[in-house]
């Protein structure tokens, strides 16, 4: 029953700092340094902590179904009703998939070397005050800026790229933020916070159900009853905590900028590293 409990407080972690812009990975790496899984295969939580995001993912899907759904219901002339595939959505999934090609191919080629030597909790502790001085520097910098891209559809291919490259600094360092990185790089290029929020989350699709599919690959489908039943509690209890806290941030971001969480991601840095000293 302790790994229900723990399972159930890392879908919790992960479905809010999943998509706040203060490290998911982040906070599941320091997490696991106090909640420890018992009687499960070796390996299992690095799977575990890419998996579980696929619960917020869903969440996404379900929220913005109608936004990413390229097939939609017309009717002819004569009253009949067709099956039509949305141009504009099909445009918007190809900026998507443009975007996601480096963090892709740095996560086929090195995810064994960047577990290995990244993934701990001093290199998550430092990214996690890097990126929280650029939140506050470049928001300080925007204040009086408006605007260049304020509907999504208004991005380019141009957009896309750049944004892509920000996100394969968080698929490098862990504690920089998927979600952090995607909006740093869509600010600095002009995109307004809610483009650039709506924008990050459509991009974590792809990319965490690649991520996921790759980590599941790696272990194996040799579940335990006990591995089973304590991944599908996380992803589930990801989901429903990824509901709220999406419908939070959206309604937040149009009256607020993201300094707050750039002093949240400093100070939480500055704890772990005065922890990993005296521990």
């Amino acid at each position: 029953m302790l790994n229900i409990v723990y399972s159930i407080i890392y879908g919790i972690i992960e479905g809010i700092t999943e998509w706040l812009p203060i490290s998911s990975t982040g906070h599941l790496i320091l997490a696991e340094n106090f909640l420890k899984f018992e009687g499960l295969s070796e390996g299992f939580f690095d799977m575990f902590d890419v998996v579980i995001q696929l619960g917020a993912i869903l969440a996404v899907v379900v929220l913005y179904f109608k936004n990413i759904w390229p097939l939609k219901k017309q009717k002819s002339k004569h009253g009949d009703t067709k099956i039509v595939w949305d141009k504009n959505i099909l445009i918007l999934w190809a900026k998507i998939l443009v975007a996601c090609v480096p963090a892709a191919i740095v996560g086929l080629l090195f995810d064994d070397i960047l577990n290995e030597y990244l993934y701990n909790s001093w290199v998550v502790a430092t990214m996690l005050i890097v990126v929280g001085i650029a939140f506050i520097v470049i928001e300080n910098k925007k204040k009086d800026m408006k605007p260049r891209v304020n509907d999504i559809s208004e991005l380019t291919y141009k957009d896309a790229i750049i944004i892509g490259l920000f996100q394969l600094i968080a698929a490098i360092f862990p504690g920089t933020s998927r979600s952090g990185a995607t909006i740093i790089g869509a600010l600095l290029i002009g995109i307004s916070r809610t483009v650039a929020a709506e924008y990050t989350f459509f991009l974590a699709i792809p990319v965490m159900f690649g991520a996921s599919l790759l980590k599941i690959l790696k272990f194996g489908l040799s579940f335990t009853g006990m591995e089973l039943a304590v991944l599908l509690v996380g992803m589930v209890v990801a989901f429903l905590v990824s509901i709220l806290v999406i419908k939070f941030l959206m309604n937040y971001i149009k009256k607020h900028d993201f300094k707050v969480f750039g002093w949240y991601r400093i100070v939480l840095g500055i704890i772990v590293i005065i922890l990993l000293g005296v521990l």
